[in-house]
Parts: structure tokens; sequence; C-alpha cells
């Protein structure tokens, strides 16, 4: 039965892992296998592999074949190299001591350069965090620049808000005073008006004085001057008497003619 050594998958969509097994080269994928030797999980940085080392070089001396995956994964954890030194010790090429000094060196070499790799990657990983943070760092000071700004810029319109209710206040302020000021100074005024006000009076009170004394002789004048139009009246009428008289005593005449000329006819 020939027989090779594979990956088996595991694990969920996108996030796989994989058995190392042995199993029938007519079995399927993931189907029945003989032996499990491990597991390599792809998902980490460096990838993790587990391998039970004396289990692997026994399949492999036993002629069984790896796939392309488990062969690179037998030659990182060194299983081919030992192999290869088995086989030179067979032939005699060199003893067993020899081959174990070689695996040992080789396999200090390989911890070594994986420590390195891990040591970097750490680094790589400090280094990107370090730089994560300085770049958040800025964006926080920047940020926090911007809000000292807008409450600097907000501080400075409230402080000339209140600038402006205080100048309001004390405008208010000065107006109410100038007003109990001004109506403070109206009794005044009206007091020295009050005083002021009885020298019109006399003037008022000699005015009428010299208005009557005035009057008096007003009248007098117009008494007098009323006897003169009155008796220019009486001679009007007297005038008038004289002229209609005459005129009367003519009337009288004529009547008593014509009264003579009736009778003369009448007889």
């Amino acid at each position: 039965m020939a027989t090779r050594i594979r990956l088996q998958r595991q694990g969920k969509k996108r996030r796989p892992y994989y058995h190392i097994v042995v199993a029938d080269e007519r079995a399927k994928r993931d189907g029945r296998y003989i032996e499990r030797l491990g597991f390599y999980n792809p998902n980490t940085d460096p990838a993790t592999i587990e391998v039970d080392f004396n289990r692997a070089v026994y399949w492999v001396g036993t002629g069984a074949q790896p796939s392309d995956t488990a062969r690179a994964i037998l030659s990182y954890k060194g299983v081919l190299l030992k192999d290869h030194l088995n086989r030179g010790v067979k032939k005699g090429a060199l003893t067993q001591e020899q081959a174990d000094a070689k695996l040992e060196k080789w396999l200090e070499e390989k911890a070594g350069k994986i420590e390195a790799k891990k040591s970097k990657l750490a680094k790589s990983e400090e280094d990107a965090t370090k730089a994560r943070l300085a770049r958040e760092s800025e964006v926080n000071e920047a940020r926090a620049k911007e809000i000292l700004k807008k409450n600097s810029e907000l501080a400075a319109e409230a402080a000339a808000a209140v600038e402006a209710d205080g100048s309001e206040a004390t405008a208010e302020a000065t107006t109410e005073g100038s007003e109990e000021a001004a109506v403070a100074e109206a009794p005044v005024a009206e007091t020295t008006t009050e005083e002021a006000a009885p020298a019109p009076e006399a003037k008022t009170e000699d005015a009428p004085e010299a208005k009557t004394e005035e009057a008096p002789k007003a009248e007098e004048a117009k008494t007098e001057e009323a006897p003169k139009a009155e008796a220019k009246v009486e001679e009007t009428p007297a005038a008038e008497t004289k002229e209609e008289a005459p005129k009367a005593e003519a009337k009288t005449e004529e009547t008593k003619e014509e009264a003579k000329e009736e009778e003369a006819k009448s007889e």
C-alpha cells in the first residue's frame, strides 16, 4: 500500500488550519488517515508548525511520499535532514555522533533564524504601533488646538457680549441718572420761574390801573361828543319840519281850490 504524507483541511471558511497526516494515497483529502503527525496553522506570523519529529522520520524512512506543502514543512522542521543523515550513517559515510552534531547545529541555526524573524516581526509591529500612536497623537493635538481655538473664540465672543451688555447697562444707568437729574432740576426751574413771575404781574397790575385811568378819560370824551351829536340830531328834525310845513300848506290850499271847483261845477 502506497502511503502519502499530506495536509487535511480543518477550520472555518477563510480561516483554515491543517492536520499533517499519513494516509493511503487512494483516500480522499479529508477522508480516513493512518496517523496524524502534527498540525500547520498559516493564520499566524510566522506560521505555527507542530510535528512529531521521530514519527515523521520513521514514515519518511519507510517510503511515505510527502506532498509539496508537506515536504516544505518537513524540511523546515529538519525531518528530511535527519533522514539524509541516517542514510549516510547506514552507508558508513559518517558516524551517528557526527550526524547528531550536524543535526543539533542545524537546529540551533534554524531556531536562531526563527527567533530573529520573530523579533523582527515584533519590532516592526512595535514600530507600526508607535507610528500609529504618533499619528493619533498628532491628530489629537490638532483636534485639541482646534477645540482650544474654538473655545478661545467663544470666550472672546462671550467677553464681547458681556462688554456690550455692560456698556448698555452703563448707558441705561447714565440715561436714568440724567433723567433723575432732569427731574431734580425741574422743581428748581419751576421755583425760579415762580420767583420771576411776580414782576410781570406787577406790570399787569400797573397796566390795569393805567387802562382804567385812561378809560374814564375816554368815556368822558365820548360823553362830551355824544350831546353834540344829539344836538345835531335835534337840529336836523327842526330843519326838516320847517321845510315840510310850506309843502303841507300848499297841499291844503290845493285841496281847498279843488273843493271850490267841485262846488262850482255842481251849481
